[in-house]
C-alpha cells in the first residue's frame, strides 16, 4: 500500500484485533453479582479461616437421648462420684456441698451420683449423672446397665436405650468408622462449674431445700 493511499472506511489492518481494551481500565473494575453462590459458599475450613472458637457456656446434666451416640471421656479425672439433689418433676440435678451430705442423709431426692463427661456425634458436652449403689450395696438394672454403657462408651461410640420389658438400658455399638470426639481443652473443675454455676447447694437455707421442707 502506497504511503498515501487511504484505506476503506470498514477495513481492518493487520494489528486490528477488535475493540481494544481501555488503558485505564483494570480487571479489578469488572462488576461481580454480590449474590453468586460460588461467593458466598462456605468453604469446609471456614471456622478456621476466621478464627472461630465456640464458647462453652453451658453443660447441661442429664441422660443421653435415646437417638444419641455419645462417647465418654476416657480419662477417669474427668469423672467423679459425689452426693446430689435430684428434681424428677423440673428435671434438675444440684449439687450439694460435703458439708451438709449428713444433714441431708435422709432426704428422699438426696443421693449419690457419679458424674461422666460425655459428648455426642453433634458435639454437645453434658455430665452424665448415674446413681450409685446405696449403703446397702444393692443396685437395680437400670443403674447397673448404665454403668456398664459408660465403661463401654470410654472407647467406643454407643447408643443407649430404655427396654421396659427387659428392666435395663440396652447398649448398642456403632458399626462404622466415626471419628474420635473433640474434647474441650477445660479441666473437669470448669466443667463442673459451668454445669452447677446456678445449682449448688451451699447452705441449708437454699431455696431448693426450703421448698423441700415445705417452707417456700
Amino acid at each position: 500500500m502506497k504511503e498515501n493511499e487511504k484505506l476503506p472506511e470498514n477495513a481492518k489492518t493487520d494489528d486490528d484485533d477488535g475493540p481494544k481494551q481501555n488503558a485505564d481500565e483494570k480487571p479489578e473494575d469488572v462488576v461481580l453479582d454480590p449474590f453468586d453462590p460460588e461467593r458466598l459458599r462456605l468453604s469446609q475450613d471456614f471456622a478456621s479461616t476466621v478464627g472461630v472458637k465456640k464458647a462453652l457456656i453451658t453443660v447441661p446434666v442429664r441422660k443421653p437421648a435415646n437417638e444419641w451416640w455419645v462417647r465418654v471421656h476416657p480419662d477417669e479425672s474427668y469423672r467423679v462420684e459425689t452426693a446430689v439433689v435430684e428434681l424428677k418433676e423440673d428435671r434438675e440435678v444440684y449439687l450439694v456441698d460435703p458439708a451438709l451430705w449428713p444433714e441431708l442423709s435422709t432426704e428422699a431426692t438426696f443421693g449419690a451420683r457419679a458424674l461422666f463427661t460425655a459428648v455426642n456425634r453433634q458435639g454437645v458436652l453434658f455430665l452424665w449423672p448415674i446413681r450409685l449403689p446405696g449403703p446397702d450395696g444393692k443396685n437395680n438394672e437400670w443403674n447397673r446397665s448404665s454403668l456398664e454403657a459408660t465403661m463401654l462408651a470410654s472407647s467406643k461410640w454407643v447408643r443407649v436405650t430404655s427396654n421396659m420389658s427387659l428392666g435395663a438400658y440396652e447398649v448398642f455399638e456403632a458399626t462404622a468408622e466415626i471419628p474420635e470426639p473433640s474434647w474441650p481443652e477445660r479441666s473437669f473443675g470448669e466443667l463442673l462449674k459451668i454445669a452447677f454455676k446456678d445449682k449448688f447447694i451451699q447452705t441449708v437455707d437454699h431455696p431448693v431445700l426450703q421448698k423441700l421442707r415445705g417452707e417456700a
